[in-house]
């Protein structure tokens, strides 16, 4: 087998990137079954998470839940620089990095095989004879839309930023954490090395850009701060945190995308954001693509020994088909139950009744569903 690995990004260019964030336990559980070296790895440069506290910006406590209710294990928070240096770690030898994709797609002189052109640098070279093509490529997928067409967006109607800032708030701010002001959120935990990650959304048009007169510490400011009562010390250490910092920021719009794992002809198996960009109310995204990989190598390593042991070349659409088929039904369910958490976040709502519903049984039993169901068996 031959396995070209090709990566946009320079070996250390994305060193500080996407500030930090949480894995769910089901990650977690998936890491331990399949890669119990990298699992030990990633625990290595990351904090335990334990408990998801809901507040209100005064600081009344709405839901305080152990994960251990919910869960098998704990989650994780850590910076997005370390689980880049880990994940890619081993791997590192096989990969070309500071390597793009210039095009792609099916060889016509070779029925079933694709070819992929790159460059990097001045250097341009090309992948052919293809017979199976891995995209994880994010949600903006190069690969996706040249073999599948640009994907449906659904905007949600919720802008988002984050930040990484230094922890000064003297123990204020720990594990997951929210805090309501009406629909207008603000999360945090702390992560390794001295850091806060900070999260903050607020409604807006579902197919407006952010406006830029909402991006000022004003107007910020405001958002989070109650109107008839001074925010709890939590609170306000993250407001100030903001506002000190807004060059750091990165902004975005909530969105999702519809689900897909493979191209017409089942050669392309797309992972992570690539086939399946969600919100990030649950902290799903880096979690589903960890719960993505581990299947997939799984399903990879069982059809290529069957192969062997039978003489055979490995059914390439069959295998893809196969990974796909065990995704797809635990992924529509993900994706909708983020969806369905996003309630306390959207225009109008209101956060007190939202997170009440989050302690009645449904939506308890939805989440030991997420995150117990890890794939941890062929």
């Amino acid at each position: 087998m031959d396995v070209q690995c090709l990566e946009r990004a320079g070996r250390a260019d994305q060193s500080e990137a996407g500030t930090g964030l949480n894995i769910g336990p089901n990650a977690i559980k998936a890491l331990a079954a399949h890669v119990p070296d990298l699992h030990q790895a990633v625990l290595g440069v990351s904090i335990l998470w334990r408990n998801w506290r809901v507040s209100l910006a005064d600081g009344t406590v709405l839901m305080d839940l152990p994960l251990e209710r919910v869960a098998e294990n704990p989650g994780i928070r850590l910076r997005w620089s370390e689980l880049y240096r880990v994940l890619r770690g081993a791997a590192a030898p096989r990969i070309r990095f500071g390597t793009e994709v210039v095009s792609s797609g099916y060889t016509a002189a070779r029925p079933g095989h694709l070819f992929v052109e790159a460059r990097r640098g001045e250097e341009r070279f090309a992948c052919n004879d293809v017979d199976l093509l891995v995209a994880a490529d994010g949600r903006y997928s190069r690969v996706r839309k040249d073999f599948c067409g640009p994907p449906p967006v659904r905007h949600i109607g919720v802008a988002m930023f984050r930040l990484l800032a230094p922890d000064t708030s003297g123990g204020l701010i720990d594990d997951y954490e929210q805090w309501f002001n009406g629909p207008n959120r603000l999360l945090a935990f702390r992560v390794p090395d001295g850091a806060i990650y900070i999260a903050g959304s607020f409604p807006i048009a579902p197919e407006s850009t952010v406006p830029e007169e909402c991006k000022t510490a004003e107007a910020l400011r405001a958002f989070y701060t109650p109107a008839a009562y001074r925010p709890s010390p939590a609170c306000r250490w993250l407001i100030d945190a903001v506002c000190a910092n807004l060059g750091q920021i990165h902004w975005a719009r909530m969105q999702e995308v519809t689900p897909l794992f493979a191209d017409a002809s089942s050669r392309v198996l797309l992972l992570g954001d690539a086939a399946h960009g969600m919100v990030p109310t649950l902290g799903q995204g880096a979690t589903q693509a960890i719960e993505d990989a581990c299947l997939a190598a799984s399903q990879i390593r069982a059809h290529w020994l069957g192969a062997r042991r039978a003489k055979v070349p490995v059914d390439v659409p069959k295998l893809v088909q196969a990974i796909a088929s065990k995704r797809a039904e635990r992924l529509r369910f993900v994706m909708d139950f983020s969806m369905d958490a996003t309630d306390t976040m959207l225009a109008g709502s209101d956060p007190v009744s939202g997170t009440l519903k989050k302690l009645q049984r449904p939506f308890q039993e939805n989440l030991r569903r997420l995150y117990c169901d890890a794939p941890v068996v062929i």
